[in-house]
């Protein structure tokens, strides 16, 4: 089992950059993430886009001086509890540590320092063709919530899926 160390992204710094690229990359390379590498156009502005989003977090796993997995989340308001919420939109663990704990060392992490921020929840989504994800999630205590919710999308900016 790796010794994980999970940190905070500084977005300003260079070398957790990369890390980020590279493992936003690791995913949507892998079949669940659509079987295709990143472009060079969102590689080279991906992490000035989270850094000029003040809702963006994101977080770092570190297996010694490695980098094998990122979270990236952003921060919400639940109405209906007036409190903070967080969403995480991704989680990425790199080829080779898949299995080893990464991803459930990255989640517990979120989960602790939103509840440090007096959140009332974390949210995420999972295809339903993840098998290994819902599993992690449900024994993180991620579930459908009192009413299961569907991911709807309407794509504005002409692409496709």
């Amino acid at each position: 089992m790796p010794d994980i160390t999970v940190i905070r992204a500084d977005l300003a710094d260079p070398e957790h950059g990369d890390a980020i690229v590279a493992c936003l990359d690791a995913y949507a390379a892998h079949p669940m993430g659509g079987s295709h590498p990143l472009p060079d156009e969102v590689r080279a502005t991906v992490v000035a886009g989270l850094r000029d989003t003040p809702a963006a977090m994101v977080w770092l796993a570190q297996d010694g001086d490695a980098y094998v997995g990122v979270v990236v989340a952003f921060a919400g308001f639940s109405t209906f509890a007036a409190k903070p919420r967080w969403n995480v939109h991704d989680v990425s663990v790199v080829d080779g540590q898949r299995g080893k704990g990464v991803g459930r060392a990255l989640l517990t992490r979120v989960v602790a320092d939103a509840t440090a921020a007096g959140c009332v929840a974390v949210t995420l989504e999972v295809r339903h063709d993840n098998a290994p994800a819902r599993h992690l999630y449900a024994s993180l205590g991620f579930g459908d919530g009192f009413a299961p919710m569907a991911f709807w999308e309407r794509r504005v900016d002409g692409s496709t899926p």
